[in-house]
């Protein structure tokens, strides 16, 4: 809807028909020590002229560099096809779909979502996103707590889960008496290592979050440690890359009975790294959980005509007169990012998606092989990785980054800012839109910069 603003006029008119001298009046009850006063530096309004100008000058500030960082957020190749359709008026400002009569598009758009994930999963069920995969990974924890009743409040983490999604999680379920158990990782191979794991004594736990690949990049021992936290009564909660499921086992066929919560960030699908976001959270799991689940499910039925039709169901959110009682207090979906990854993934298809992952992995283990061949560069972890790897550096990775970024390119993140232990160690990316061109001039860029 257009802005319409209005004139000087128009307020005194309104001002005069309500009984009042100025608007300032209308809010009287607000004590003046409360209010901000006028703003010191904003600057005086521009014309249309002069904005257009100011704003081109800073676009063409802009460069685009090249990029060689992940850490939870990838550079994918996303067909143009994609966010055309989701720009288009039926997708680009739609919201919740609650008149189903009204929505059935926007419905059907998400049972097709519902039923990609699960398929990529190996789940049973999935809702209908959440805002990211720090928030998803909480959600699956608090999911987890519902589902056991009773007995300790008391979830395991390994450290080398992504270091936001730790941080949010403990900000999440730390005030509902829910302990979080940071557990240390293998410092040869990067990962949570199943022997160590069984030589000690938890105590009683609700779940064992097992994160695929972790935050490293490294493939952990998914199977033996589902089968691990089942042993003892407890959950295994996966935190995965949706993209890697096309490559690797899903976590539902993890161990003998399969993953029981899966969540991770959809990122990867179709959203552009944008900044940092919006992207969405995924969250799926087995049939007998499904009560728990927070957030949107969209069914599939028919009406009294026998026609096919769709409908959200099986909502027991706050606002829906749960209350406490509620699922979730999250309000609402990253509805738009889940639309973009529908059509991504119906666009790749699964071979497509295949290609994609099979591509980052490849262009990842030439992008090692390349680095490592620079004296004092080694791999910091001996276990093998999806597309992103950890590299030891001879020099501090924030100042080689530091250098890199002045030849525009983003040599990665510097693992020493969330892992003191690991030192001067640097997490590198390469998608599927690396050359070897690419892989050529950041290796002699870091050559030079360690020179």
């Amino acid at each position: 809807m257009p802005f319409i603003p209005h004139s000087q006029a128009d307020v005194r008119a309104m001002l005069k028909t309500i009984g009042v001298d100025s608007i300032e009046q209308l809010f009287d009850e607000i004590p003046a020590e409360l209010k901000a006063g006028p703003l010191q530096h904003v600057p005086p309004g521009m014309n249309e002229m002069e904005v257009t100008r100011l704003m081109r000058a800073r676009a063409a500030q802009d460069e685009v560099a090249l990029n060689f960082a992940g850490a939870g957020a990838y550079e994918h190749h996303i067909p143009a096809a994609v966010w055309t359709i989701v720009g288009r008026g039926e997708f680009y400002s739609a919201y919740t779909p609650y008149q189903a009569e009204a929505s059935q598009g926007t419905l059907q758009l998400i049972y097709e979502y519902q039923s990609m994930m699960t398929r990529l999963t190996g789940m049973d069920v999935s809702n209908a996103s959440l805002y990211d995969g720090a928030t998803a990974l909480a959600e699956a924890v608090l999911m987890a707590e519902r589902c056991a009743k009773k007995g300790p409040r008391r979830v395991l983490v390994p450290k080398s889960v992504h270091p936001a999604y730790r941080k949010t999680l403990k900000t999440m379920v730390g005030l509902q008496d829910i302990e979080v158990v940071e557990l240390d990782v293998d410092a040869h191979g990067g990962h949570l290592d199943p022997a160590w794991l069984a030589a000690q004594d938890f105590g009683a736990f609700t779940a064992l979050v097992i994160p695929q690949p972790n935050f490293f990049g490294v493939l952990e021992e998914a199977d033996a440690l589902t089968d691990w936290a089942h042993a003892r009564g407890a959950l295994a909660i996966a935190v995965v890359n949706p993209l890697s499921l096309a490559v690797l086992k899903a976590p539902g066929e993890w161990g003998a009975e399969g993953a029981d919560i899966v969540c991770g960030d959809g990122q990867p699908l179709g959203v552009p790294l944008s900044s940092g976001g919006p992207y969405f959270g995924i969250l799926a799991c087995k049939q007998e959980f499904v009560r728990q689940m927070p957030g949107r499910i969209v069914g599939r039925t028919t009406d009294l005509d026998g026609k096919e039709g769709f409908t959200l169901t099986l909502q027991a959110r706050e606002q829906h007169i749960r209350r406490a009682k509620a699922t979730s207090n999250i309000c609402t979906n990253q509805g738009l990012l889940v639309t973009a990854a529908t059509i991504h993934m119906a666009m790749l298809g699964p071979e497509g998606l295949r290609r994609v992952a099979a591509a980052c992995m490849q262009n990842t283990r030439a992008l090692r092989d390349r680095l490592c061949a620079i004296p004092g560069v080694t791999p910091l972890f001996a276990r093998p990785f999806f597309h992103e790897v950890a590299l030891k550096l001879p020099r501090p990775a924030s100042e080689v980054i530091e250098r890199l970024a002045a030849q525009r390119i983003v040599a990665g993140f510097a693992l020493g800012e969330e892992f003191p232990e690991q030192g001067d160690a640097l997490l590198v990316c390469a998608t599927e839109t690396k050359t070897a061109a690419d892989l050529d001039r950041f290796a002699a860029a870091l050559a030079k910069s360690l020179g």
